[in-house]
């Protein structure tokens, strides 16, 4: 999906053919050139070979049809995964933006993979391609009243792009602007940006970026612990990017932009859950354009979900000190749709 090189062979043709190629992948959504027939036999036959359309990747679907998992592979043999979660009145796609991830936070099943490499711009549109297809070839009964958000689009159907896959957006900066970007352009998906939103354990000099792009793009900040010492142990790079400093950026970001920032906070049984720690989140978040949003933790092995009651009591409390709140609930446990769950047992 590299449109460089797309526009590299169609150098020598004329100009609308090249808006022709880019209505045909972004909105007509083929797999295969042939399906391009308003383009002549010999042409379609070069871009096949140039510049094949297939995405490899293996599916998996929740028992309840409302998530589908693809672990798609690379052209380096490499995998990442990409997540799809059907809702009643939207679609979200959860994209990663590494292979791997070099935080290593304890309660990530990517973190435990170690570090491979960014991806590249078109390898992050990849993975919103194949589920804009997925989605326009669904038989209409699996899909869940999905919405067309581009009226020349014939079945995308896809709402929101989320960078809370593999990996830590921040840490491939660039890479990840360039394909919101593209996936914004009116000449391509078109979606609007603030369906976009990016994840980031606290990358300060990120945050400090953002702030300053003309797109609003939505901002979210992986917390989990109310505290700098839990913070630590669960996610290292807490010791250079302490709490202080990541609310410091994100007044900051706020002060500029004018827009809400979401805090996650994965419920862990034991771990971050206590009534004292709802206490000492609700001191931290009690801030205008601030809000919680409490997560149903994934289990990847190493720990535990906390029960529906320490969720329900936590959120309460956040409530009654006044914190805008939020609850998650996890989705496709029985596909492993944590990110990083597949992947790793795969990778080289």
């Amino acid at each position: 999906m590299n449109l460089k090189i797309l526009e590299t062979i169609l150098k020598n043709e004329p100009k609308y053919r090249l808006n022709q190629a880019r209505e045909a992948i972004f909105k007509n959504l083929i797999s295969n050139w042939n399906e391009a027939t308003n383009f002549p036999l010999e042409m379609r036959n070069k871009l096949n070979k140039e510049y094949p359309l297939e995405i490899k990747a293996e599916i998996f679907v929740s028992r309840a049809k409302d998530v589908v998992k693809a672990l798609m592979i690379l052209k380096d043999g490499l995998n990442i995964e990409a997540v799809l979660m059907m809702h009643k009145d939207r679609n979200t796609i959860c994209v990663s933006s590494q292979v791997g991830c070099p935080l290593a936070c304890v309660f990530c099943a990517t973190g435990q993979m170690g570090f491979k490499r960014n991806l590249e711009a078109d390898e992050i549109i990849s993975q919103v391609l194949f589920f804009a297809r997925y989605l326009k070839n669904s038989k209409p009964e699996k899909k869940i009243n999905p919405p067309i958000f581009n009226q020349k689009s014939k079945g995308g159907g896809i709402n929101n792009i989320v960078f809370m896959g593999m990996g830590e957006p921040f840490l491939n900066y660039d890479n990840v602007l360039s394909a919101i970007k593209i996936l914004n352009n009116k000449e391509s998906f078109g979606l609007g940006a603030r369906h976009f939103s990016i994840s980031t354990i606290g990358i300060i000099e990120g945050i400090k970026k953002l702030a300053g792009e003309k797109l609003e793009i939505n901002l979210a900040i992986s917390l989990h612990a109310p505290d700098n010492n839990l913070r630590h142990k669960l996610i290292p790079a807490n010791q250079k990017y302490p709490i202080s400093e990541i609310l410091k950026a994100v007044d900051d970001y706020i002060k500029k932009t004018k827009r809400k920032v979401m805090f996650e906070y994965l419920m862990i049984k034991g771990v971050n859950d206590s009534l004292e720690q709802a206490e000492q989140l609700a001191r931290l978040m009690k801030k205008y354009l601030y809000m919680v949003n409490l997560i149903s933790y994934n289990p990847t092995g190493k720990f535990e979900p906390s029960s529906a009651d320490a969720v329900k009591k936590f959120k309460e409390i956040l409530e009654k000190r006044g914190v805008s709140v939020t609850q998650r609930y996890s989705f496709g446990k029985d596909i492993k749709a944590a990110c990083g769950q597949l992947a790793g047992r795969r990778m080289p």
